[in-house]
């Protein structure tokens, strides 16, 4: 492959590592602090599911839509005519997660990652009134990407107001993204799917989300199938993403492989999950240089030069940690700083 045509790097800079987003318990203060001590290049603003509802990542971002309101329902969170308490509670969830990361990144003025569910992935989450998810009605789904638009400038004005002279790099969740593209999301009967969504109109859906942020926008999927080319084409200058699953075989490799790799020639930054998410204790982690083996072999394999994997890829685990304890999601933040590390020290 040519030499990419790249006039600056990344605002975390090269040899970076991040998390994901989720974090095991409840202590919003605690999390921040470890979050914030351990990744220096690029903290982020956690989610701490296990907290209950509103907590979570659907919750969260729910609470944060501008004139759409949401409630918790048995089959999941369902549109509300007016904020109630789940919506006060996600709000203030989100408040104290960020009184938290307010008080432990004072004077930072690096990168700072923060995420809120992407609008396919929670269209597909959250239902209409009569159960079925928004993803089924077009015009519901544009109303709640505006909704989502107008949330997203908003959180993001807030924390530019918390940490002034912090670099925001803004992550849309879209686990469901792929489901969407090819019509396997299942409807609320389970019995089929819901059509899929035209890709032209996924693509500017998402072009519009990115342009409320004017920093970098990273996409990220843990799902079996990424489309790299889609995500380059709406403006996003990241895509995170679990390593092994999808390039650890299957009928597909290859034309996944090239799309990593042309994402790279392009400028793209590649946020390579390669650490387990969940474990018995801290001792389950490998050694860091072979977390990052399969990166350095994708790269030969590629023909991409070795001073460009440095500078591209981020090291993450490969999803959120609110399933693991608390002392190995800590272990498996300080191993993705180790692993990223190695890889910058001997990216050959």
């Amino acid at each position: 492959m040519s030499a990419p045509d790249r006039t600056a790097g990344h605002v975390w800079g090269p040899g970076a590592a991040t998390g994901i987003g989720s974090m095991p318990g409840g202590d919003a203060r605690e999390t921040a602090k470890a979050v914030t001590g351990t990744l220096e290049a690029l903290p982020y603003l956690p989610e701490l599911p296990a907290r209950g509802p509103g907590a979570d990542m659907t919750g969260r971002t729910a609470g944060m839509l501008a004139e759409l309101y949401a409630q918790l329902e048995p089959s999941g969170w369902r549109l509300a005519d007016r904020p109630g308490r789940d919506t006060r509670r996600a709000r203030a969830w989100l408040r104290e997660d960020l009184d938290a990361l307010e008080e432990f990144t004072q004077g930072h003025t690096g990168a700072l990652k923060v995420s809120v569910v992407g609008p396919w992935t929670l269209a597909a989450a959250l239902q209409l009134r009569g159960g079925e998810a928004m993803l089924t009605d077009p015009g519901a789904c544009r109303d709640l990407a505006a909704s989502l638009a107008e949330g997203v400038r908003a959180h993001l004005d807030d924390l530019r107001r918390r940490v002034p002279d912090g670099r925001l790099v803004l992550q849309l969740d879209e686990p469901s993204l792929a489901a969407v593209l090819r019509g396997r999301v299942p409807t609320a009967s389970g019995y089929r799917t819901y059509r899929a969504v035209d890709r032209a109109v996924v693509e500017g859906t998402l072009r519009d989300l990115v342009g409320v942020h004017d920093g970098p926008v990273i996409v990220h999927s843990c799902a079996a199938e990424v489309p790299f080319a889609l995500l380059r084409r709406a403006g996003a200058a990241g895509v995170s993403f679990d390593f092994g699953r999808l390039t650890s075989g299957g009928t597909d490799t290859e034309s996944v492989e090239d799309a990593i790799g042309e994402a790279a020639e392009a400028g793209t930054a590649l946020f390579a999950g390669v650490v387990p998410g969940d474990g018995a204790d801290a001792a389950s982690l490998s050694d860091p240089a072979s977390s990052v083996m399969g990166v350095r072999s994708l790269w030969r394999r590629l023909g991409l030069s070795p001073a460009l994997l440095t500078e591209s890829v981020t090291v993450t685990p490969v999803c959120g940690l609110a399933g693991a304890s608390p002392a190995y999601a800590r272990a498996v933040l300080e191993h993705c700083v180790r692993a990223a590390r190695s890889l910058a020290d001997n990216p050959e």
